[in-house]
């Protein structure tokens, strides 16, 4: 080899290296963009999602952490970021803020849900890495969960970011945003006891984030509570109609649960108890074959 090829093969050497990296310097991630967002009700698969404002959810199902490759934008226009206390939701109005507990070992986290997804109705939320490292999220990816909204924190959320509903929201009670020094990503965040929820006299202050919407790592212990699997196909406040719905997927053994709401009752058509998440997954499948499109996974 020549003195001269040698050089040109240093220099095909040192290109290789370096055009990446100028690549990637260049990059520029988009600019954040904060913003409410709803949205119109949308199919992913064979499942239907209604996205509308509810400010006082309390659901169960199966969460799962965030695969790679994500948009650098959340949905309402946040900078994704794995290693924050966040989430995606399919329906609610974003952002809102949300207790989010692990059934299985009892461990609470407050998270900031500004994303939409999952695409699939196997699944309610998907978390941050740092949110499922905290809650201790088993090693199959897979976490029976609670998620609770909080009322004044979520209209809180709201109210700081453009685009807002006119409507409603100058009535919800707010509080003055506080900062908190987070521990590095990676740390052991603090573990609290759950204690009774205390009888404010006042509205209670809102702890949102810190400037950059990053909420306090603090995680709250409380009892486990995994409970069974179901497959929910719908509510009714009629018993005809949890009927007809029962009778379209008899088949697979459906069967209608009365529970009392206020002066009167309601009647839930489900599938289940399974005993692993394999099988309500199936279940699943199956339900949503027969054209119920708004079945889903709960835990109880």
């Amino acid at each position: 080899m020549t003195a001269r090829d040698t050089a040109a093969e240093r220099l095909r050497f040192a290109l290789a290296i370096f055009l990446p990296l100028l690549a990637a310097s260049c990059h520029q991630a988009p600019p954040a963009n904060p913003h409410y967002v709803l949205g119109a009700p949308y199919q992913a698969g064979d499942a239907w999602f209604y996205p509308r404002e509810n400010y006082q959810m309390q659901e169960t199902g199966l969460a799962t952490v965030y695969p790679p490759g994500h948009a650098e934008l959340t949905a309402d226009g946040e900078a994704f970021d794995q290693t924050a206390l966040a989430a995606a939701h399919q329906t609610l109005q974003l952002p809102a803020i949300g207790r989010l507990t692990n059934l299985d070992n009892g461990r609470q986290v407050v998270v900031r849900i500004n994303d939409r997804g999952p695409a699939t109705p196997h699944r309610i939320m998907e978390i941050t890495r740092r949110t499922a490292a905290l809650l201790g999220m088993p090693n199959d990816g897979v976490m029976r969960v609670r998620l609770e909204i909080l009322p004044a924190e979520s209209h809180a959320a709201v109210e700081a970011v453009p685009g807002k509903p006119k409507l409603d929201i100058a009535t919800a009670p707010r509080g003055d945003v506080q900062q908190t020094d987070l521990p590095p990503p990676g740390s052991a965040a603090p573990i609290v006891p759950a204690g009774p929820a205390p009888v404010p006299s006042q509205p209670a202050e809102v702890t949102l984030a810190t400037p950059d919407r990053r909420l306090p790592e603090t995680v709250t212990q409380t009892s486990p509570d995994p409970g069974n699997l179901f497959v929910e196909l719908g509510t009714f406040h009629n018993f005809q109609y949890a009927e007809i719905q029962r009778a379209r997927v008899a088949g697979i053994g459906a069967s209608i649960v009365t529970k009392p709401e206020g002066r009167g009752q309601i009647y839930r058509v489900i599938v289940g108890p399974f005993t692993s998440v394999e099988q309500a997954d199936v279940a699943l499948d199956q339900v949503l074959r027969t054209g119920v499109t708004d079945a889903r996974i709960v835990v109880e």
